[in-house]
């Protein structure tokens, strides 16, 4: 029987043609942990704002791996030693970075776990599929964790100008439109340089970083924290929340659900119990978006009037109303809306349901993080925020926070479904 060829060329709508430069990467590629991320969508609920944001983490994985290929290049031309093992694995790390992800993840990671951030259970997979694979995947362990020896390994996988960044700015702003997410990427890798190891960005490149982290700065507003996404996700956030709460009542018509999900809704999830019980890894990896899309639809006509009107109101995108504000709402306006809501006819244990608040945060750089590091023609090494002539880059350090409130309107309770 013939082998299979395993070095496959595909076409990227961003990047155009990218290649799978070996067959350790076809196989992760192929495997079912990796192919989940196909039923996973890159910007959750965006598509409620945007109407082409329909890709998914499957797309920006592949992304991610051809940037990383392209940096391997642009450094072992300009005289770097990296191995054929080391441009491997730097290569497998940022596939497999957001392999930990859940339909949703951030609404996943408040709502159904017990504060198990997506990147543990990465390096759990991780660490999962290095065993599979009979340890092929140690060094790009290393890269992922930061201890490998050389530490620019790691700031290509996650940091503040990193592979992951890239490809996210780039593809988001393709897909939904937004211009300002169009970062030359191939420049700014064209100008990547190492000093002692560490990552640093040729002098050349300054303008292409401060386009780099004002775009950031712009797809958080327009896209990521864009007000219509922020309400979207706190009706999903309620009606997560609801699920929960009915399936753990043990009375009454069940939520339904898929087994997988079901295990997440009824439980109480931890770090220390995904690492202790392999149930919980096994149950995530089965996860995906369709099971919270089928729990909604089937919601929607469940005896609860809680979960069947969210469900419905989600469904048919009657969202709630938001305001935003750069100072926290007064105690007045949060009684007001109260009592708007309270003269539809709405009992008193649904308020929390269909009046939500909290706050939204913007940092488009963080020096006090990993810095991104302008190295001089003198070989003098030294800050993006120091070496740009733009006054904004120092207001870019700044952490924005926006508050909001959104509340369920143009509501009619009828009297008998709070019997």
């Amino acid at each position: 029987m013939a082998t299979p060829n395993k070095k496959k060329i595909l076409n990227d709508p961003v990047y155009g043609f990218i290649t799978i430069p070996s067959e350790l990467l076809f196989d992760l590629v192929e495997h079912p942990y990796f192919q989940r991320l196909r039923r996973i969508k890159q910007l959750g609920l965006s598509e409620y704002v945007y109407p082409g944001a329909l890709h998914t983490r499957f797309h920006h994985a592949l992304g991610a791996m051809h940037l990383m290929g392209q940096a391997m290049s642009t450094l072992q031309s300009k005289g770097h030693t990296i191995t054929n093992e080391e441009c491997e694995s730097a290569q497998i790390a940022i596939l497999l970075h957001d392999i930990g992800h859940g339909p949703f993840s951030h609404v996943l990671e408040c709502c159904l776990l017990d504060n198990v951030p997506h990147e543990h259970i990465s390096l759990m997979l991780m660490h999962d599929l290095n065993q599979q694979f009979g340890g092929a995947l140690s060094l790009a362990i290393k890269m992922f964790e930061g201890t490998y020896e050389r530490p620019f390994f790691h700031q290509l996988i996650s940091s503040q100008l990193d592979m992951d960044r890239m490809d996210y700015l780039n593809r988001d702003g393709y897909y939904t439109g937004v211009a300002e997410g169009a970062i030359g990427a191939e420049r700014i890798i064209k100008m990547l340089d190492l000093a002692d190891d560490q990552l640093v960005v040729e002098a050349k490149g300054i303008l292409s970083v401060e386009n780099f982290l004002n775009a950031r700065r712009l797809m958080y507003w327009q896209v990521y924290l864009h007000k219509t996404s922020i309400c979207c996700e706190s009706m999903l956030i309620q009606i997560l929340r609801r699920a929960r709460f009915l399936s753990r009542q043990g009375s009454g018509e069940p939520v339904f659900a898929s087994e997988p999900f079901r295990l997440f809704l009824c439980e109480s999830v931890s770090l220390t119990d995904f690492q202790t019980n392999r149930k919980y890894l096994d149950a995530f990896t089965k996860l995906d978006d369709f099971d919270v899309w089928t729990c909604i639809k089937q919601g929607a006509s469940h005896s609860d009037p809680v979960l069947s009107r969210l469900c419905q109101m989600l469904l048919d995108r009657r969202l709630f109303k938001i305001m935003l504000s750069t100072d926290p709402f007064s105690g007045e306006l949060l009684t007001q809306l109260e009592k708007q809501l309270r003269d539809t006819g709405m009992p008193t244990d649904w308020l929390s349901y269909f009046l939500v608040e909290g706050q939204a945060t913007n940092a488009a750089y963080l020096p006090s993080g990993d810095r991104i590091a302008i190295k001089l023609k003198s070989g003098k090494v030294i800050d993006i925020a120091d070496a740009s002539d733009l006054s904004n880059i120092q207001v870019l350090t700044n952490i924005v926070r926006r508050y909001y409130v959104c509340w369920a309107r143009n509501l009619v309770i009828d009297k008998t479904e709070d019997e």
